[in-house]
């Protein structure tokens, strides 16, 4: 359920024309889902066939003829750990490329602001709990998935040299790994959740004695609510113009073990988990420090992971065609 709006917050997007890359992706439908109920008269969300953020022709010539005032870039090229070991290359360079292309067109352009997701993977292996947005730069991200991480942080420092030398608006959040209906449930490309949820419901239903997941169980890591994150990108997007990165994040932690449990018994699975230790776990452990977008824009998560997982869940059994 979206909450109600005030009036000052409905207003700041009822003249604005927005410009939502990735709009047709899991975070990006649920960004534009936020922004209609925001009151936002004029949302712009291409698919790649309409713009490809690859090309900078392309880029240009979407801007000069659509003329956003403001851009909110949640395309990305993302995947789970296997994704991330299989195609290190693709993921550093669409992902380094989109967003560098993106932010110069848009202060050739003239766009107003951007608003810029980074990725939880750019944070160094060994973070200190919790991760604290000064924390970025004190070490290298966790192996199987630092060409992503590395290449979304490069545009934090694209935005922030932008806005010495230009004065161009640019903002970078850094979520956490999301969750929710709609997601990606493949399980060579999808995170987490998606892919316990779906290895349970096909275990149950094939009567399988156990499902076997990767690594020992044993890190930790933070989820949220994809709608959560959306009300965290919009509040960002009205009120918060500054060069530091801000974390948004439930500020929980669950271990994976605790997590497959909980999706288990969600499932009705009640068959054996097994863990494939020669499988890597991935960064040890994962909890953000989640004041700064509470201190600098008032926003919080709200939705706890049970409620989450139980409509992410209820999404699932009801898609057609899975």
């Amino acid at each position: 359920m979206r909450p109600n709006y005030t009036p000052a917050r409905m207003s700041f997007w009822q003249d604005r024309r927005v410009l939502v890359t990735g709009g047709g992706g899991f975070l990006g439908r649920a960004v534009v889902e936020t922004l209609r109920a925001r009151g936002a008269g004029s949302i712009l969300a291409p698919r790649a066939a309409e713009l490809d953020l690859r090309e900078r022709d392309a880029i240009r010539a979407y801007l000069s003829g659509q003329k956003p005032d403001l851009v909110i870039h949640a395309a990305a090229v993302v995947g789970g750990i296997g994704a991330n070991r299989a195609h290190p290359g693709r993921f550093f360079y669409e992902n380094a490329i989109m967003g560098i292309q993106l932010i110069e067109e848009a202060r050739r352009a003239g766009v107003d602001k951007l608003v810029c997701l980074g990725t939880i993977c750019a944070y160094p292996k060994l973070t200190p709990v919790p991760f604290r947005e000064d924390d970025l730069w004190n070490g290298y991200p966790e192996e199987t998935n630092a060409p992503y991480g590395l290449a979304k942080k490069m545009l934090l420092v694209q935005l922030q040299a932008y806005r010495q030398e230009y004065g161009f608006d640019g903002v970078y959040l850094l979520p956490v790994n999301l969750y929710g209906p709609r997601d990606n449930f493949d399980l060579e490309t999808s995170h987490v959740i998606p892919a316990m949820i779906r290895k349970f419901l096909e275990a149950k239903s094939a009567g399988a004695s156990e499902v076997v997941l990767w690594g020992d169980g044993s890190p930790t890591r933070e989820f949220l609510y994809v709608d959560d994150a959306a009300e965290g990108i919009a509040a960002a997007a009205e009120r918060y113009d500054g060069e530091e990165p801000v974390n948004l994040g439930s500020g929980e932690e669950i271990a994976i073990r605790d997590l497959a449990r909980l999706v288990a018994g969600a499932t009705g699975y009640g068959g054996a988990i097994r863990w494939d230790a020669s499988k890597p776990n991935g960064q040890p452990r994962r909890r953000l420090d989640v004041s700064r977008a509470e201190q600098l824009f008032g926003w919080r998560a709200k939705t706890k992971l049970a409620d989450g997982l139980e409509r992410t869940l209820a999404w699932y059994r009801s898609a057609p065609g899975r």
